[in-house]
């Protein structure tokens, strides 16, 4: 099928960090009317994906993560203006504050996730990486937010996630706010045992669990 092409293409484009064959497959997404979103979900992103996991493994280093990064943006100025225009019209979702915890500098995974939460119509404040629990208690309450995200990948700054959520109640407004944690080693489990509302794998499994959990507390 066509769709499958140009995912295809899109995701190798992140892959070779090749920024003229990412605005190509972008274009052809367009041309054939295919969702940009679906596009993203399902060739930038896989891309992204792959990339991250290399990274992580040491296969590929600082350069080749901010390339990819690049590449991502180089498709993006094609398929944002195309989102703006579907979501115009659209209310807002919500407010979301999101950080990857003190100590972890990954950023690829929350970078994407609050992209595809603008263009779905959430207001993000995306305060960056090695983010203090302070500083995510302070934004939230600044912008009075619906939700507060948390990015983990690695298990050595998981307790950062358990700060937040502990200063939250030790402040006494731990009820004012949705909390939801992601990240390679976070789990549901997890998330549980820290006493936050909610945990996703994918940047698309965040977005809906955030719509479902913001429904639930209006």
């Amino acid at each position: 099928m066509i769709g499958e092409k140009i995912f295809a293409d899109l995701k190798n484009a992140i892959v070779e960090l090749d920024d003229a064959k990412a605005v190509k497959g972008a274009e052809d997404s367009i041309a054939q009317g295919i969702d940009p979103l679906e596009s993203i979900d399902k060739g930038l992103s896989p891309g992204m994906q792959i990339i991250g996991d290399k990274f992580d493994k040491m296969e590929v280093y600082l350069p080749e993560l901010i390339r990819a990064g690049n590449t991502f943006n180089a498709a993006m100025t094609v398929l944002e203006p195309e989102i703006a225009k579907a979501g115009k019209d659209k209310k807002s979702s919500g407010t979301v504050v999101l950080g990857t915890v003190s100590g972890d500098i990954h950023k690829i995974g929350k970078d994407i996730l609050a992209m595809l939460m603008k263009v779905r119509g959430f207001e993000v404040h995306n305060l960056g990486e090695d983010v203090s629990m302070s500083a995510f208690v302070n934004k939230a309450v600044e912008v009075k937010a619906d939700i507060i995200g948390m990015s983990s990948l690695l298990t050595t700054t998981m307790p950062g996630q358990k700060e937040v959520v502990d200063l939250l109640t030790e402040k006494g407004i731990r009820d004012q706010f949705i909390i939801m944690v992601g990240g390679g080693p976070v789990s549901q489990e997890w998330a549980q045992e820290i006493g936050a509302d909610g945990y996703a794998e994918t940047a698309e499994q965040a977005i809906v669990l955030a719509e479902e959990l913001i429904a639930g507390k209006k």
